[in-house]
């Protein structure tokens, strides 16, 4: 039932302080911080659209253009490499399915993204997302991304920045500046 989404609360970090005000320690199974979408920078809402699903407005849920692009290419190369994974597909996947690859999970992937996209606005979806999706070294959301590389709150973000937090979702570990600093 993707109504479960309008009472999402996904783990945060439970952040314990002095009586003075200064932070002792962080607890949490995910490190996240839940932002409004409002605080997060358009350049960074541009920069994930552009990397992970150039399409964003203009499908409802499920891209049968980046499909067929990915089958082609798949074809091609007889290989099963190519993602075609809305960001809606991939925010389905990541709350309600399993990460396992399989044609039984696309196929139900596909079919929560286009509920989801019926019930919720684009903005909510992507407030969503930017939220839920792993960033690496154990930054879950975007603003537990942004203090995590460049320790400032998310509406601090310079474009750069905010260019290569867009990029660390495709592969987290092997993008991540503090595993791989090329």
């Amino acid at each position: 039932n993707v109504e479960k989404l309008k009472y999402y609360s996904p783990s945060e970090t439970t952040k314990i302080y002095s009586s003075n005000g200064e932070l002792l320690a962080s607890l949490y199974k995910e490190n996240r911080e839940w932002v409004n979408i409002d605080k997060i920078p358009k350049n960074m809402i541009n920069a994930i659209i552009a990397i992970e699903d150039s399409r964003f407005y203009k499908h409802s849920g499920i891209s049968f253009r980046d499909i067929a692009r990915a089958a082609y290419i798949d074809f091609q190369h007889k290989t099963a490499s190519q993602g075609a994974s809305t960001i809606t597909q991939q925010l389905a996947r990541n709350i309600f399915l399993y990460p396992t690859a399989s044609l039984r999970r696309k196929v139900r992937e596909a079919l929560l993204a286009v509920q989801i996209e019926k019930k919720f606005t684009k903005q909510e979806i992507l407030e969503l997302y930017l939220n839920q999706i792993y960033f690496g070294s154990g930054a879950y959301g975007i603003q537990a991304a942004a203090k995590t590389y460049f320790n400032k709150d998310v509406s601090k973000l310079t474009l750069p920045e905010c260019a290569m937090l867009a990029g660390l979702p495709a592969a987290p570990s092997d993008y991540s500046p503090l595993v791989n600093p090329e």
